[in-house]
């Protein structure tokens, strides 16, 4: 799925009309899963499949993100970076907040939950980011609809694995 978008990045050396924020939203969602399955927030390693999965969606996300600005326009790498380095720092006031600030164990796993909820909304949220070109351009060509699929069907497996091990902020993760 992002592989044919980027592929086409790479081999046009540009990155068209395509939008980073899907990827960025993508890290920022790995990124909290991945914390919320490490031993701080989860109980031991109860969540070592979450925490391993979503560590390689950061790095798959970041080789991404950096393909994108590596290609974009000055502009567009201002504007990704800008978001890109928000998105870092939401997330490191979240490490900050659940490791010094909240003692109580299932407190944090609720704490770090809800926020990886929030970014999964975000993030399967955010390839109607695309809607708005297709109604201007008249044209889906940028429509990511291999990551509209992908992302439809990782969230199926997310809440089954959710409903499986009886944890809301994974299956609700969808």
């Amino acid at each position: 799925m992002f592989r044919l978008t980027f592929k086409r990045v790479i081999k046009k050396a540009s990155v068209e009309e395509y939008s980073c924020i899907p990827y960025i939203l993508a890290l920022f969602s790995c990124l909290t899963y991945s914390w919320y399955g490490f031993p701080a927030v989860s109980y031991g390693w109860e969540n070592l499949t979450v925490c391993t999965i979503s560590s390689l969606g950061v790095l798959f996300e970041s080789t991404f993100i950096s393909i994108y600005v590596w290609f974009a326009p000055r502009g567009k790498k201002k504007q990704v970076m800008l978001m890109a380095s928000l998105i870092l720092a939401v997330f490191g006031m979240t490490v900050f907040f659940s490791s010094f600030l909240i003692h109580n164990h299932h407190i944090r796993k609720v704490f770090v939950g809800s926020i990886g909820l929030v970014s999964s909304i975000s993030m399967y949220g955010s390839p109607l980011v695309a809607t708005k070109q297709v109604i201007r351009t008249k044209s889906v060509e940028f429509m990511p609809v291999y990551l509209s699929l992908f992302t439809f069907l990782t969230s199926l497996t997310w809440m089954a694995y959710g409903v499986l091990g009886r944890d809301p902020f994974i299956a609700v993760r969808t």
